[in-house]
């Protein structure tokens, strides 16, 4: 009876992983194809990509496609079904808020260091009113966020831990940003680089938190970034070292954060032997 016990556990075990991964694969692909087509569309549909970009909301429709088979699973990912370790004390939301705005302060002086021209584009030079640009941009940071943070980085993290799994997450970002790749290899590079250390520093600071409060603390960081960027930094012309203070920038920041929080953190509990449902 033991042993035909163990053999179920072990059965259990194997069909867990390859749920992690499939699941992972399906969403993966779905974000991927759901943003070219978006991205090919917004052309037609007369929405300012200064107020949206519609490929932002690729990944929250890779969930849905995701939840038609596996609805228990994302319902549990969503709700913030993975825990953090016992007497962990993730970085609280002002302080994640407020590193957003130090990566962008940290770039803009980076620029000037190296002799860039850091410009400031004021809020009201822009094509649409700032407000709604902002709000527009919290809704597609969103979009993003819900696939990113809140379904996949939970959901490798089962098998992977957090910190594999949050720099695994940050390099599928990075490479979904496929236009990215059709400037110089440094300015991908650097991109990267901003991409994981960002998503390093996400996945820390969220840990065990899950529902709602993920998704706008993960959106706002986001939008924060974004429009920090856009009124402070010309890091979108292909210009390789606004990109580089960029991605330096996300790095130093993320590291930081890893410091701050080394003393607040248990060692991490071993993965579930079973997986059930995925």
């Amino acid at each position: 009876m033991g042993r035909r016990l163990r053999r179920m556990r072990k059965d259990g075990d194997r069909a867990g992983r390859g749920g992690v991964w499939a699941v992972g694969g399906v969403f993966t692909a779905v974000a991927f194809v759901a943003a070219g087509a978006l991205g090919a569309a917004q052309p037609g549909t007369g929405i300012s990509e200064e107020v949206v970009q519609l490929t932002q909301f690729g990944p929250a429709l890779a969930v849905g496609a995701v939840a038609v088979f596996r609805r228990r699973r994302t319902r549990e990912l969503l709700r913030g079904g993975t825990q953090t370790a016992a007497g962990s004390r993730p970085l609280g939301g002002a302080l994640l808020l407020g590193a957003a705005g130090l990566i962008v302060a940290l770039s803009v002086l980076g620029s000037y260091a190296v002799g860039g021209e850091a410009h400031f584009t004021p809020p009201g030079s822009l094509h649409h009113p700032f407000v709604l640009i902002a709000v527009a941009q919290l809704v597609g940071a969103c979009g993003e966020e819900v696939g990113w943070r809140c379904f996949l980085q939970p959901l490798l993290r089962i098998r992977l831990g957090t910190l594999a799994s949050s720099v695994t997450v940050g390099v599928l970002w990075g490479a979904w940003h496929v236009p990215v790749f059709a400037q110089a290899p440094a300015y991908a590079a650097g991109f990267l680089v901003a991409t994981t250390a960002m998503s390093v520093l996400l996945g820390s600071a969220l840990d065990g938190v899950g529902g709602w409060r993920r998704l706008l603390l993960a959106g706002g960081f986001h939008t924060l970034v974004n429009l920090g960027l856009l009124l402070f930094l010309d890091e979108e012309s292909g210009a390789v070292p606004p990109m580089l203070c960029f991605g330096l920038s996300c790095l130093v920041v993320a590291a930081a954060a890893a410091a701050l929080g080394a003393g607040r953190r248990a060692p991490e509990p071993a993965a579930p032997a079973t997986l059930h449902g995925t």
